[in-house]
C-alpha cells in the first residue's frame, strides 16, 4: 500500500491529515470537504472500483463528534484502503452517490443510525428504522433500552412518491399499485416490494427494508467480545457458522493471533458445508417460486443431513456455536469424519438430481434466462460480491484472491458466467457446491492433528469439564464472561468469502473488554439495492424469479 499512499500524497499533499497501518490496514484521515475529489482520484486513477462500505463512528468527547468511514477495494491491485473524515454534529458531508451507485443506501444508514447529513444525496431518509423513529440508535448517548413503536405506517403512495401523473392511464391497461410482501412466501423473508403496475408490467418499483432490524451493532456494544458471537450467526441464518468464522477472524486479526492448523481445517470444513446448505436454499426455493417443487425435497434433505453433522459437532443444528475467538471450542467427535464423507457423497448425488431436473429444463430456462439481468459494470458499482458478481463474469473469490484459513492449500476452481441473469446465478451456485465438496474432501483427507485452539487463557474460553470440574477453569470462565477479552486499542476490517459474498466486520477497540464499535458489511445490503432497477420494465412473475435468485437474507440485510 506504500505506492497507493505516496500517489495519494503527491496528488493531495495538504489533504492527508494522518495515516495509520494497524494490522496491515491502511487508514487515511482526510478533510470532509475533500471526500468526493479523493474518492474520484482513487476510483479513476488508482483503480479502486469497489466501494465496499460506508459507516459512522461516534466519539462524543471529540470536538467533531462523528467519523465517517469508507472502505474501498481494488480488484486489479488486490488492495484496500480506509478513508476517514471527522464531521461535527451540525455539519454535513458531501455525498458520493455520483461516484458509486452503492453509496446510496450506506449513506442513508449512516444518517439513520447517527444523524450524519450527506448533502447532495438524492433521497436522504431513514432506511432501517421507521420514518417516525425518534433519535439515532448508534449514538453513544442513545439508551439501548429505548423503543419507538410505529402506530400508523405511511401509505405506499408516500413511500414511492407516486404522483397523479404516475397513475394516469396512457394505455388500455389501468395502472395500479401493488405490495409484494413483506409477509408473503414469494418475498423470501421480510422484504417489501412496492410496484406500480400497468397490467402485469412493472413501470416503477421501490423497496422497503428494516422489518427484521434489531440493531445488532448496538447490542454488540453492550456485550463482551465472546458474547457477540451468537449474534453474528443470526445475521445470515441460512449459513450461520460462516458469520461466526468471519467475526472471529476479524477479532483474531485485531489481537494478532494465528490459530492452530487443525482449528483452521475445522473452520474450512464447517464453512464449506455452510456454503453448500446456503446455496441449497437458493436453488431449492428458487424453483418453487417458478412452480417446480420436486428439487426442493432433494435440496432440503441434504440440508438436514448437514444440520445433523453440525449438531453432533457443536450442539445446535442451525446454530452450532462451535467457533470461538482463538480457534474452535469443540473437536470433531468419534465417527464424525466418516459421516461427513458419506454426506458429501449424498450431496453430490442430490446435485446431479437437481441438475437433471432443471439445468436443461425448457420451462425453467424460459423463466430464468435473460431475466433479472445486471451488467458487470453495474454489479461493481453497487458493490456486488460472491456468486452474484461471478455470474456477471467477474472472477473474484477471496478464498483465492486473499487466502485465509489455508485456502491456498486446497485445489478448487472459481465458476463464472457471463449474462448476470437468474439462470447464470443458478449455474454458478450449482458449480460452487461441487467445488465446496472438493474442498471438504481434501480437508477431511489431510485433517491435521494437534490442538483446536490457541493456548491463552486470557482469550480462549475454557472447556466445560474445566468450568465444572476445577476452580481455576470456573474463575477463568467467570473473568472472560464478566471482563471480556481486552484487545489493544485500534481498528481493523476483517472479511471472508461467505456464501453470499464478502461479509466484513469493522471493529474499533478502545482497549476495554467491550467493543467500542462493531459494524457488519453485509453482502445482501449491497445486492438488494439494485433490485428495483432489475425488475422495472419486466413482469411480476420475473420479479419473483429475480428476488429468489439474489438470495437476500433479511437477518443479514437488516442486521
Amino acid at each position: 500500500m506504500k505506492a497507493v499512499l505516496e500517489k495519494l500524497k503527491s496528488q493531495f499533499p495538504e489533504e492527508i491529515l494522518s495515516t495509520d497501518d494497524t494490522r496491515g490496514d491502511l487508514s487515511v484521515t482526510i478533510p470532509k470537504e475533500k471526500i468526493p475529489q479523493i474518492i474520484q482520484h482513487l476510483k479513476e486513477n488508482q483503480s479502486f472500483e469497489f466501494m465496499m462500505d460506508i459507516c459512522g463512528v461516534d466519539y462524543p468527547k471529540r470536538e467533531k463528534r462523528f467519523e465517517v468511514v469508507y472502505h474501498l477495494f481494488s480488484l486489479s491491485q488486490k488492495k484496500r484502503i480506509r478513508l476517514k473524515a471527522a464531521v461535527g454534529e451540525n455539519e454535513s458531508v458531501p455525498s458520493i452517490t455520483g461516484h458509486y451507485k452503492g453509496a446510496n443506501w450506506y449513506e442513508r444508514e449512516a444518517y439513520d443510525m447517527f444523524g450524519i447529513q450527506f448533502h447532495g444525496h438524492p433521497n436522504l431518509k431513514r432506511i432501517l428504522c421507521h420514518q417516525k423513529f425518534v433519535g439515532h440508535p448508534l449514538r453513544k448517548d442513545y439508551n439501548p433500552e429505548e423503543r419507538h413503536s410505529l402506530d400508523e405506517a405511511p401509505a405506499i403512495e408516500e413511500l414511492m412518491e407516486i404522483t397523479a401523473e404516475d397513475l394516469k392511464e396512457n394505455t388500455l391497461e389501468k395502472r395500479m399499485l401493488l405490495n409484494i410482501g413483506p409477509s408473503h412466501p414469494a418475498s423470501h423473508g421480510t422484504l417489501r416490494t412496492m410496484a406500480l403496475l400497468e397490467g402485469e408490467k412493472i413501470i416503477k418499483a421501490d423497496i422497503e427494508i428494516g422489518y427484521l432490524h434489531r440493531c445488532f451493532e448496538k447490542m454488540a456494544e453492550t456485550h463482551v467480545y465472546h458474547q457477540v458471537i451468537p449474534y453474528t450467526e443470526r445475521l445470515n441464518y441460512t449459513s450461520g457458522p460462516m458469520n461466526n468464522i468471519g467475526y472471529c477472524l476479524a477479532m483474531e486479526k485485531l489481537l494478532g493471533l494465528h490459530i492452530p492448523p487443525r482449528a483452521q481445517a475445522i473452520r474450512v470444513i464447517i464453512g464449506e458445508f455452510s456454503r453448500i446448505i446456503d446455496h441449497l436454499i437458493a436453488v431449492g426455493t428458487g424453483a418453487v417460486d417458478l412452480g417446480g417443487l420436486t428439487n426442493f425435497w432433494y435440496a432440503f434433505e441434504e440440508r438436514e443431513k448437514v444440520y445433523t453433522l453440525f449438531e453432533r459437532w457443536g450442539g445446535g443444528r442451525m446454530f452450532p456455536r462451535g467457533t470461538i475467538i482463538g480457534g474452535s471450542i469443540y473437536d470433531f467427535p468419534d465417527g464424525w469424519v466418516e459421516e461427513a464423507k458419506k454426506t458429501i457423497k449424498s450431496i453430490r448425488s442430490a446435485i446431479k438430481d437437481i441438475d437433471a431436473l432443471l439445468s436443461n429444463n425448457r420451462i425453467f430456462i424460459n423463466r430464468t434466462k435473460h431475466v433479472g439481468c445486471i451488467s458487470k459494470e453495474d454489479a461493481i458499482e453497487y458493490g456486488y460480491t460472491g456468486p452474484l458478481l461471478r455470474a456477471c463474469g467477474v472472477e473474484l473469490d477471496f478464498r483465492k484472491l486473499t487466502p485465509y484459513l489455508g485456502y491456498e492449500n486446497y485445489e478448487f476452481e472459481i465458476p463464472i458466467a457471463t449474462e448476470g441473469d437468474v439462470y447464470d446465478r443458478f449455474l454458478v451456485r450449482m458449480e460452487e457446491m461441487r467445488q465446496s465438496c472438493r474442498i471438504i474432501e481434501q480437508a477431511l483427507a489431510k485433517l491435521p492433528s494437534g490442538p483446536i485452539a490457541i493456548d491463552d487463557k486470557s482469550i480462549v474460553l475454557p472447556q466445560k469439564e474445566d468450568v465444572y470440574g476445577n476452580i481455576e477453569g470456573l474463575m477463568n470462565h467467570f473473568m472472560l464472561e464478566i471482563d471480556g477479552i481486552k484487545p489493544p486499542t485500534g481498528e481493523v476490517y476483517g472479511y471472508i468469502e461467505s456464501a453470499n459474498g464478502e461479509i466484513g466486520f469493522y471493529i474499533v477497540s478502545d482497549g476495554s473488554g467491550f467493543p467500542y464499535r462493531i459494524h457488519c458489511r453485509a453482502p445482501s445490503f449491497a445486492h438488494y439495492q439494485a433490485y428495483p432497477s432489475m425488475i422495472e420494465g419486466g413482469m411480476i412473475a420475473d420479479a419473483i424469479a429475480t428476488v429468489g435468485s439474489l438470495n437476500i437474507i433479511a437477518g443479514e440485510l437488516d442486521r
